[in-house]
């Protein structure tokens, strides 16, 4: 294998752009969740809290409904070329196994990781490697939420005719939904898949089960994760303490939400920057919706995605959704 990987950097993830988002995220004392993957450091963190927590990792039924979602998925494409886009790829396992599959039906294959974090990208793109050639791997940082003319940048690097699989795995209940649903409409065409998957809220009961998977995130590996962005800004450990809290938004869709609650009086400066805060104040670290697949469905319609088919995890803590363009 070579020992140089060209990775490209949209302007959304340029310095100056993460300077400006940063400083926006401390003036509205709410964390853009990319900064929880901003350094190496980070994503160590988040990947051993996925290792840890993950049905996709935990749940042998989990990982069985994720390989028939994928079976499902290159059963439906009858295309001989396909570019599969891997958005917040994260550590690549899942989209590796994906390749690996149309791979196996016959398909030219392409691959574009994409993610904030530099260091995810390359963890994604050297799994891909050992499936696909370097020529056909595209990497690429960007910022999701704010990165315009994403689908003119990803039909430069694709192999010509080939048809889109976009993938979004765990990657939606950090956004919001009227957001995030959108952007990825816009990158789907007539042909053009997407496959993503949604953390749900077990059992009949939408608030009950809500409840039920709290210590998912109230946990020492989640607190250790989320506390390194405010240590690494000059924070102490003693200067507050973390707080799990279950919300709704004006749609009725419920998250659990992290505060960090200051005891006692921290200043920090940032870029030049001072920010105050009192004992009493707090900041928002994270958060994480959890849908039902009824949700999940009524949310791509309103979009103008048509739900294909659906996989559900037995203990229904997790499903993915194969959707097309109507």
């Amino acid at each position: 294998m070579s020992r140089l990987l060209t990775v490209a950097f949209h302007r959304s993830q340029f310095p100056e752009q993460v300077r400006r988002d940063l400083l926006e995220s401390l003036r509205r004392r709410q964390v853009n969740h990319k900064f929880h993957y901003d350094s190496v450091k980070q994503t160590q963190k988040w990947l051993a809290l996925h290792e840890a927590y993950s049905p996709s990792r935990t749940d042998p039924d989990c990982l069985a409904m994720y390989d028939r979602s994928f079976s499902g998925a290159v059963a439906r494409i009858d295309a001989s070329q396909v570019h599969l886009l891997g958005l917040g790829c994260g550590g690549g396992q899942k989209d590796a196994r994906l390749l690996w599959l149309l791979q196996n039906a016959g398909k030219q294959v392409s691959y574009s990781p994409s993610d904030v974090s530099a260091a995810m990208v390359l963890v994604a793109a050297q799994r891909a490697l050992e499936v696909i050639p370097k020529e056909n791997c595209f990497p690429l940082v960007c910022d999701l939420a704010t990165a315009e003319t994403l689908e003119f940048i990803f039909d430069e690097r694709q192999i010509p005719e080939s048809v889109r699989l976009v993938t979004f795995f765990g990657m939606i209940p950090n956004f919001e939904p009227e957001l995030i649903v959108p952007r990825l409409a816009e990158l789907l065409r007539p042909s053009d898949y997407l496959l993503l998957s949604a953390n749900l809220a077990p059992g009949s009961d939408y608030a009950a089960g809500v409840q039920r998977i709290v210590p998912l995130y109230d946990n020492s590996l989640t607190r250790d994760w989320l506390m390194s962005f405010l240590l690494d800004l000059g924070t102490e450990k003693n200067d507050g303490d973390l707080r799990f809290v279950v919300e709704e938004n004006p749609r009725g869709l419920k998250r659990v939400a992290t505060y960090y609650h200051f005891t006692q009086r921290r200043e920090i400066e940032v870029a030049e920057q001072r920010f105050e805060f009192q004992a009493g104040d707090s900041v928002r670290l994270f958060f994480s919706y959890r849908h039902t697949p009824e949700l999940v469905q009524r949310l791509l319609d309103q979009h103008g995605l048509c739900l294909v088919e659906q996989w559900i995890t037995l203990s229904e803590e997790e499903g993915v959704f194969l959707a097309c363009r109507k």
